[in-house]
């Protein structure tokens, strides 16, 4: 095997849970600028909650007319929760060849699926990137 092949391979985690928090947030930033997303949720108003079981992290994501916004807040009242059993199950969805329903566990209004699933695949890209290149849009390092 070769060393890039090593690489792709490895579950990509960050070093801590702060700069796990930085990298997420960095990701919804970027997924919020995504065009083809914002075309696709420009009429939905939709409140998910983000869960990482063992890593005890939990978050808002907000769309509201094509707008994105990430909260470190739960809410109070989701129209669908997202739950990851654990961190390495989440980030490996950062690969590829993952999909992020298989390893997803999904409550709430299911008739939302296809905008959780346009936001997951977009996410989960963007969130990719961040991890190969953990720097914010000043060039500070997110770890």
């Amino acid at each position: 095997m070769t060393e890039s092949e090593i690489r792709s391979n490895e579950t990509f985690l960050p070093p801590s849970k702060r700069a796990a928090r930085r990298i997420l947030q960095r990701a919804f930033v970027l997924t919020g600028r995504d065009r083809p997303l914002r075309q696709h949720t420009r009429e939905a108003r939709l409140t998910t909650l983000w869960i990482l079981e063992d890593w005890d992290l939990v978050w808002t994501v907000i769309i509201d007319r094509g707008k994105i916004e990430f909260e470190r807040r739960p809410a109070k009242h989701p129209d669908l929760i997202f739950t990851w059993q654990t961190a390495s199950e989440f980030f490996s969805c950062t690969r590829e060849s993952a999909a992020p329903e298989n390893s997803l566990e999904l409550d709430g209004n299911l008739d939302l699926r296809r905008i959780a699933s346009n936001l997951l695949n977009c996410f989960f890209r963007q969130l990719g990137h961040v991890l190969r290149n953990p720097v914010d849009g000043a060039g500070e390092s997110l770890l």
